[in-house]
């Protein structure tokens, strides 16, 4: 059966993913990361997390109209990914379950809940690392590598960290805690840490934007600093300057097993699944069928095809028809 655009469908009743549909009659927002909140400023009707409706506001300064759907059958699951990051599961009047899983990790976080996987017919998937040949070492091993690295060059100068300032930057706020290290953070990572810190994840830290006589007491030694990734070459070189001190700049990111980046070290923290714990993930939750979405959706499927899943991409051509319970429809 056939549906215009990629949307999970329940009747006449259109639940886009993740993106804005003109046609879609409430957006499902997985969490707050940018490329996955189009949909949020504009939509009337937005299904998501609490915690994902406060780190929107934190980071871009407006209020989404969040809500939950009284669909029957409906329910949220932790993805792993980040704070409020979520997964949406839909059992119909037959007792067929649909899930979508957004971006997902399932090696645990220091600064999220762990996944939540539950078995469904059918599974659509997050396609971001798509090859076999994308492997992420156990999070543990990273960690402990970051764990080992700073207090080094800690002692000689400067250490910045470049991450995404939601979600990465937190759990590199955790790390540095963890060995008993209080870093430095900008005005945007300090706006999410409030945020993770009200929703019961405890984070130390000192802040220019809301600290500045702490700031400027921490800049009289060898401090480490997590900065938005944008600012990173920036910021280094005016520490460098300043200070005269020697500036050590590292990075944080799934990336780093594929990229090289012009820093001091890269360290390939992933927030998402690699291709191997995509298939853990599939054979947890038995599905008939996976449909996999995202840019790089034609590649993931082809490469599940070849591991003996039935995959294929979801996309206009394909779509779910899934009957909508009975009961109310409204948001609130």
């Amino acid at each position: 059966m056939f549906c215009g655009d990629p949307m999970i469908h329940l009747d006449n009743y259109a639940i886009s993913l993740d993106r804005r549909e003109s046609n879609s009659d409430a957006d499902f927002v997985s969490h707050s990361h940018s490329d996955h909140t189009s949909a949020a400023k504009s939509s009337k009707n937005v299904i998501a997390s609490k915690e994902t409706a406060e780190l929107i506001k934190a980071v871009n300064g407006f209020q989404i109209n969040a809500c939950s759907a009284k669909i029957e059958g409906m329910k949220l699951l932790d993805s792993g990914h980040m704070l409020g990051s979520k997964q949406i599961r839909i059992v119909n009047s037959d007792s067929e379950t649909i899930t979508y899983t957004g971006d997902f990790m399932l090696q645990r976080s220091r600064a999220c809940n762990p996944i939540e996987i539950l078995e469904t017919d059918t599974l659509i998937m997050d396609s971001t690392y798509c090859t076999p040949e994308i492997s992420f070492d156990k999070r543990e091993e990273v960690e402990s590598a970051i764990e080992k690295w700073v207090p080094e060059k800690q002692e000689r100068g400067i250490v910045l960290f470049g991450v995404s300032a939601s979600g990465k930057a937190q759990e590199i706020v955790k790390i540095l805690n963890g060995i008993g290290i209080t870093p430095i953070v900008t005005k945007k990572i300090s706006a999410v840490n409030k945020v993770y810190t009200a929703n019961g994840v405890k984070l130390d830290y000192v802040s220019a934007y809301d600290n500045p006589g702490d700031y400027e007491h921490e800049l009289g030694d060898n401090f480490v600093g997590v900065v938005d990734s944008h600012k990173l070459d920036d910021l280094a070189v005016m520490f460098s300057r300043s200070t005269g001190k020697r500036v050590y700049r590292a990075v944080a990111t799934g990336w780093a097993t594929l990229f090289r980046f012009n820093t001091d070290v890269q360290f390939p923290l992933s927030d998402h699944a690699d291709f191997a714990q995509s298939m853990d993930y599939i054979e947890a939750a038995n599905p008939k069928k996976v449909l996999t979405y995202g840019s790089n959706s034609e590649i993931f499927a082809r490469n599940l095809a070849k591991e003996g899943y039935n995959a294929e991409p979801f996309r206009n051509e394909v779509g779910m028809q899934y009957r909508m319970l009975q009961g109310s429809t409204s948001l609130q």
